[in-house]
């Protein structure tokens, strides 16, 4: 149970606060979307299967403001969430099959939650979705497109969705009971550096045989090697999309605050999770799934 003092600590951190403006105004579409071009899928980095290209068809369909900002901002981060997209979406139609009852799926702090929108039609009643994001922008993008009622929208921060608030409100009736897969997305990086907190606050909602997939962003431990590949990726991928201008000002806005609060392995409390298994789809190697279940 993470205490009072932890959940201050989130509340007053650069998400809520200091970036609290640029996301808004990007996810409102006042701002914050690349000037030279919108971000296209590689089909070849999709393998031209068949499972991903109709996830990507139907995810670019349901893009909201920020998903331009965000697929332009992270180097093949599209052609990544198309692929695991896919899996999830292969995962929870066997659970489905398997329990005889819609899976449930959490994607916290996604933005507009297009992936949880895009699973959600895609499962045709077969899968519940929730995507939470303290945005009003990512909110009124969710709604625009929603997609299928089986996809649902918390407005507010990852943390405020304790026992108390899943008992209360009935909008959040379909997941009290957890989920079959919880991802979170880069979330935690905007809250602060305390992982073992921050993943022990949302572990315990993973039912029994169900998956938590973590994408992070990680740290080096040579700095001039990790400022490099920031350097590669600024002028080798982003500057397809946005102007100098734009990388400049955003790397002053929020990249710059962001360096201090990435993971590092080390950060992580090996005893509170286990690598389970691997979920994977065509033309990518796997994506490591941590138990929530302790390891004895």
């Amino acid at each position: 149970m993470v205490d009072s003092k932890t959940i201050d600590v989130w509340r007053k951190a650069p998400r809520l606060n200091a970036f609290a403006t640029f996301f808004e105004q990007t996810a409102s579409g006042l701002g914050g979307a690349p000037d030279l071009g919108r971000p296209e899928p590689d089909m070849g980095l999709l393998s031209f299967d068949l499972a991903c290209l109709t996830f990507s068809d139907t995810h670019r369909r349901l893009w909201g403001h920020f998903d331009s900002h965000y697929f332009a901002s992270i180097p093949y981060r599209l052609e990544e969430e198309c692929r695991l997209g896919a899996a999830i979406l292969s995962f929870a139609e066997k659970t489905w099959a398997r329990r005889g009852r819609p899976a449930a799926v959490y994607t916290l702090g996604a933005g507009a939650g297009t992936l949880a929108r895009t699973l959600a039609k895609l499962g045709d009643g077969r899968l519940k979705t929730l995507n939470c994001s303290p945005t009003d922008g990512n909110r009124v993008s969710f709604f625009a497109r929603r997609g299928s009622e089986d996809a649902h929208f918390y407005h507010g921060p990852f943390f405020e969705l304790d026992d108390e608030r899943y008992a209360e409100d009935e909008t959040l009736q379909p997941f009290r009971d957890g989920y079959d897969v919880l991802l979170e997305d880069t979330t935690f990086q905007m809250y602060g550096r305390d992982r073992d907190n921050q993943t022990g606050f949302i572990a315990p909602r993973v039912r029994p045989n169900g998956v938590l997939v973590q994408v992070q962003k990680l740290a080096h431990a040579n700095t001039e090697a990790y400022l490099e590949r920031e350097r590669q990726k600024d002028e080798t991928f982003k500057s397809r999309f946005f102007t100098k201008r734009q990388i400049v000002e955003k790397k002053r806005g929020v990249l710059d605050t962001m360096f201090d609060f990435r993971s590092t392995w080390k950060h992580r409390d090996r005893r509170s999770v286990r690598t389970s298994g691997i979920l994977s789809s065509p033309g990518i190697a796997g994506i490591s799934i941590r138990s929530s279940h302790p390891i004895p």
